[in-house]
């Protein structure tokens, strides 16, 4: 019986996340965007960031910390570091971190034809789906991603 040895997902060189066998590499502007993603999912932030802001994101999701801030972000982050910090798996880096990894790792499953995404009229929004039949990638049921925390209660609002 053969297994199939699943892709890394590849966008570039300039970002790397590793996590056992997988390497994801990610060019500048994906990161980023997927950086951004994941913060407003987190509810860290409440809508599209400006460069500066982008720039610190980016910083804590690569290096764990914001040295020297570029914007309001940065500062507000180190000014909220031990409510954003706390335990390893409820840091807000960890799950900055998760969160592009597994928006790469879904993506990758669907480049790969593992998963569809299709319209959920429910939610307005888009989902990834477990195909039903292969020749029909958007048919089937939608898949169910694990919850992430809120850091509602420490956003960062401008």
């Amino acid at each position: 019986m053969e297994t199939a040895r699943r892709g890394n997902y590849d966008s570039g060189e300039d970002f790397v996340l590793e996590y056992g066998d997988l390497r994801f590499t990610f060019n500048e502007d994906d990161f980023a965007e997927r950086c951004e993603q994941a913060a407003l999912k987190l509810g860290f932030v409440g809508g599209r960031l400006g460069e500066d802001e982008l720039e610190d994101l980016v910083n804590l999701a690569v290096n764990g910390e914001i040295l020297d801030p570029a914007s309001a972000l940065g500062e507000h982050v180190n000014d909220c570091w031990p409510e954003l910090v706390g335990p390893a798996e409820r840091s807000l880096v960890h799950w900055l971190r998760r969160l592009v990894f597994r928006g790469a790792w879904l993506d990758q499953r669907v480049n790969e034809g593992e998963l569809g995404v299709a319209f959920d009229e429910r939610t307005g929004g888009f989902a990834y789906v477990q195909p039903a039949d292969p020749r029909s990638p958007t048919s089937g049921e939608p898949i169910e991603l694990a919850p992430e925390p809120s850091r509602g209660r420490v956003a960062y609002r401008r």
